[in-house]
């Protein structure tokens, strides 16, 4: 499990690039580069990581499911995802 701060601060950047996605928006259209430098840097969605939603885990990150892979194959194996199934053939 990743630490409680990382996670916190990822969730913080979460809610700036919320904040401002408008304004930047609006910036852009504009071409004003200048006001758009002054924004906060952690207001750019491209600062974002994917992380897994319940463990924080940063690595293996499966985008459908929003878990890391380690998360998701526990949850299979208990039935705890809808629709899917262990292979076996």
């Amino acid at each position: 499990m990743a630490r409680k701060s990382v996670i916190a601060r990822e969730k913080k950047r979460e809610r700036l690039v919320a904040r401002y996605a408008a304004k930047r928006k609006a910036l852009k259209e504009a071409g004003d580069y200048a006001a758009l430098d002054k924004l906060p840097r952690n207001a750019s969605p491209v600062r974002l990581h994917n992380r897994c939603k319940l463990t924080g885990r940063p690595k293996g990150y499966m985008r459908k499911f929003g878990i890391s892979r380690v998360t998701f194959r526990e949850m299979a194996s208990e039935g705890k995802i809808p629709g899917v199934t262990k292979a076996s053939w």
